[in-house]
């Protein structure tokens, strides 16, 4: 039912992590946008944990830093800016999240969230392909310096519209039907979804999700 796992990948500690966004931007003049939510997924078919870490915490607010999250879904964290303030315009934070085998200490992934604080939500943002390429540049080099301490992360759900929520409902649906490759024949051919349906599924669920908690 679900993606299976390298074992190359998780010794050598860079097992894929699927997160939604992928950078935070905060807007001074913008007070919905001083709390963002970050979803990860697990399309795995074990059970992850993870902890979350911060360049900056005490600049934020992650409720429950650490977790776990069960094989096929998903879970949200909700990061709050606690230094919202003209004299941060500009900065530039990053958020890691490591992802570890249930039960054991070894990173087997990670994914570092790049965050920074802008004036107005009117502000223009440089293109994704500029955007990527910094960001990239910025990860290597902060990858040979410590991190610090880690902060918080909380789930929280909302009531949107119905389309929104069956959008939701078929992508889950998705998730859980079987892959390719696994054997039952009580089921028709037709349910069975290759890996790559999967993760189309799992991104507009977090396309989705972000929708549903900021209404």
């Amino acid at each position: 039912m679900h993606l299976g796992s390298n074992p190359r990948l998780l010794e050598q500690g860079k097992l894929p992590v699927f997160v939604f966004p992928t950078e935070l931007v905060f807007y001074v003049d913008d007070k919905s946008s001083h709390k963002q939510v970050l979803t990860v997924y697990n399309p795995y078919d074990f059970t992850l944990k993870f902890k979350v870490l911060s360049t900056s915490p005490r600049k934020y607010v992650v409720v429950d830093a650490e977790g776990t999250i069960k094989q096929g879904c998903c879970i949200d964290i909700v990061i709050r800016h606690g230094d919202v303030q003209k004299s941060s315009i500009g900065g530039k934070d990053k958020f890691r999240l490591n992802i570890f085998e249930h039960g054991q200490k070894k990173v087997i992934g990670k994914k570092d969230i790049p965050a920074i604080l802008l004036p107005s939500s009117s502000e223009i943002r440089p293109s994704p392909e500029r955007e990527f390429s910094h960001t990239r540049h910025e990860s290597r080099r902060r990858d040979s310096q410590s991190s610090d301490t880690f902060k918080s992360i909380s789930r929280q759900k909302s009531g949107p519209s119905p389309v929104i929520v069956l959008a939701a409902l078929c992508c889950i649906l998705a998730l859980m039907l079987p892959s390719e490759g696994e054997n039952d024949s009580r089921l028709p051919e037709y349910v069975y979804l290759t890996v790559n349906q999967k993760l189309i599924a799992a991104y507009i669920l977090g396309l989705v999700t972000m929708v549903i908690l900021r209404t």
